[in-house]
Order: structure tokens, then C-alpha cells, then sequence
């Protein structure tokens, strides 16, 4: 679950509060190119306010509208657009894209406050709305659980944002850090020198007491962790890494070049790691794009990750036949 969807059910929440008027609107189904993907979600305020996105264009305005003009839903109910190509032109959905969207007022915020305390657990939960009656359950999900929508019902997936350990807070850390930042994850940093952690000036990543593999295992790494070692000495890079090999974290990587990350996993090999647990070990990290500077560097480092983290094969690596990296 992103930063964004996470901001709409705590505007939502925060406007019941006041006593507000709420409408909660989800995609449950597309077509064509349309600019937001199931699940993606809009909250609409009784005086028009929004927070989130179902299309970023005239589908809002008309929602907006529509609220305004006192139209919100008693129940939840369906809400289609875009389909007839006119109807698509008119609210800016590009390729004769179309939206089906669930629309639903929020008439309690406990289900709001209990999924936020759950996804901050770092826990999947499936929601599942009764339209009839507009009955909302909460119940565990497991990861590759997706959206459903059978005209009865609508399921959404709710789960943690995606998070990024870095050991190490040196230069490069801080590209990384404000790229992954920027990327939507929550950042992370542990680096037990106190001189590199007292310059590091990154508002946007929190740190994490203790030695490298201390930090792993305070942070119960998941499926939405990646964990990136950057810090180049064996003495604080290996320590993270034989926590993290063994834990479900998606992306696993250190810096190096090609001959010190043979030598890595040579020295991993001795200690209690099986060799399928070493190959999960990305190494040297990154794209192959040419990278020289600590900035380009870290945009590598961050392709590879968001690829990984999606499903896509990484083909951009360096050939064997290239000469050698020296990151």
C-alpha cells in the first residue's frame, strides 16, 4: 500500500471525525488505458475537498460535483465511465479507456483505524465491502492476493509500504536514501559509525540503533523489505547480509565489484547460510547504465530494486564479458 492510499483513509478518517460528510471511491475494474489501477482510491469531502486519485482528470470533477449537488451515495453502489468513446473523450480517458468504480459513503471510521494499525504492523489485510448492505470485514491476506469485485461484493488488498534498509549513511546512502524517498518507500538507515551518522541530514529516512545485524532483526524484514549494503567493509556489509539472506526481504544486494563480491560470497559460505540463501545475493548492485557518479549510481541501485520488486527480469545487468565493475 503507497504513501497515497494510506493518505486518503487518513483524510477520510480525520474528516468523519470532524463531523464531516465522506465518500469513499474505489476502481474495481478497467479497460483500455486508464490511468489508475484497481484498487486505486479517491475520498470526496461533503464541501468537495479530495484526497487520492481515480483517473487524476474529469472523472474527479464529476465526482466532485456530484457530492456537492448532494448526489453522494446513500449505499454504495456502482459507478461506470468512459463507456462510449464520446464519454471517454469527455473525461480525458486516453484509448477509450473505462473506469468502473465503487462509490460508498463512510459511515464509521473503526474499520479505518484498525486497517491502518494492522498495515503498520507490517500486515496484509483484505477488505471486503458488502454492497447490499455496505457490511465491511477485515481479515488477513497473503502476499499475490488481489482485487475482487463479483457485483455482491468488492476485496481490496491492504498492506505496508514498501521499505528500504540501507547500511551505511555515506554518500552514495544519501542519493539512495532521497531516490528511494521519492520512489515511495520508507527508508531506513543503520550505520554504527557515529561519524557517518552524525552528517547524515536526510529527513526523510529514520535511523536504526545498534550493529548491522541487530538492525535486520529489529526491523522482521518481509516480502515489502529490501535491504542494500553500501557501506563497502566486509565488517559491517557481511554482518547485515547473513541476517538478511536468511529473512523474506524481496531484494537482498551489497556494493562491490565483481571480484570482491566472489570474495563475499566465499566468506559467507562459511558461516550458517545455504547456497540457495547465497544466491539470493545481488551483487554487484545495480543496472548496467554507465553509472560513475554516487547519483547515477544510486539510480542503478533503485532499477534494480523497483524491477525486482515488480516481477520484472533484469536484463540489464553487465555481460561477463564486460569489464569489470568497480562499484
Amino acid at each position: 500500500m503507497d504513501s497515497v492510499d494510506l493518505a486518503v483513509l487518513h483524510a477520510a478518517r480525520e474528516w468523519h471525525a470532524a463531523g464531516r460528510g465522506v465518500t469513499l471511491v474505489t476502481v474495481v475494474q478497467t479497460w483500455g488505458s486508464a490511468p489508475r489501477p484497481p484498487g486505486a482510491l479517491l475520498a470526496i469531502r461533503d464541501d468537495g475537498v479530495v484526497a487520492g486519485s481515480v483517473s487524476g482528470g474529469c472523472v474527479e470533477d464529476d465526482l466532485i460535483a456530484r457530492v456537492r449537488d448532494g448526489e453522494s451515495a446513500a449505499a454504495p453502489r456502482v459507478v461506470s465511465y468512459g463507456v462510449t468513446r464520446d464519454e471517454a473523450a469527455r473525461f480525458g480517458l486516453p484509448c477509450g479507456g473505462t473506469l468502473r468504480l465503487v462509490q460508498e459513503p463512510v459511515r464509521e471510521v473503526g474499520w479505518i483505524d484498525e486497517l491502518l494499525a494492522r498495515c503498520a504492523r507490517h500486515e496484509l489485510v483484505a477488505r471486503t465491502l458488502e454492497l447490499a448492505t455496505g457490511r465491511i470485514t477485515l481479515a488477513s491476506a497473503r502476499r499475490g492476493d488481489a482485487l475482487v469485485f463479483n457485483e455482491q461484493s468488492l476485496t481490496t488488498i491492504h498492506g505496508p509500504r514498501w521499505r528500504l534498509l540501507i547500511i551505511g549513511a555515506g554518500q552514495l546512502a544519501r542519493y539512495v536514501a532521497n531516490f528511494a524517498h521519492a520512489l515511495d518507500f520508507e527508508v531506513l538507515i543503520c550505520d554504527p559509525r557515529t561519524e557517518y551518522r552524525e552528517g547524515f541530514d536526510i529527513a526523510s529516512a529514520r535511523f536504526i540503533d545498534g550493529m548491522p545485524d541487530d538492525a535486520v532483526l529489529a526491523i522482521e524484514p518481509d516480502a515489502h523489505t529490501a535491504i542494500v549494503a553500501l557501506t563497502h567493509d566486509p565488517k559491517l556489509d557481511d554482518m547485515a547480509l547473513l541476517e538478511a539472506l536468511k529473512s523474506p526481504a524481496f531484494y537482498v544486494g551489497a556494493l562491490g565489484s565483481r571480484a570482491n563480491t566472489a570474495k563475499r560470497r566465499e566468506r559467507l559460505a562459511q558461516f550458517d547460510l545455504s547456497q540457495a540463501e547465497i544466491e539470493r545475493l545481488h551483487g554487484p548492485i545495480g543496472l548496467h547504465i554507465g553509472s560513475r557518479t554516487p547519483a547515477e549510481i544510486a539510480v542503478s541501485v533503485l532499477a534494480e530494486i523497483v524491477a525486482v520488486r515488480v516481477g520484472v527480469q533484469v536484463a540489464q545487468k553487465k555481460s561477463a564479458s564486460a569489464c569489470v565493475d568497480e562499484r
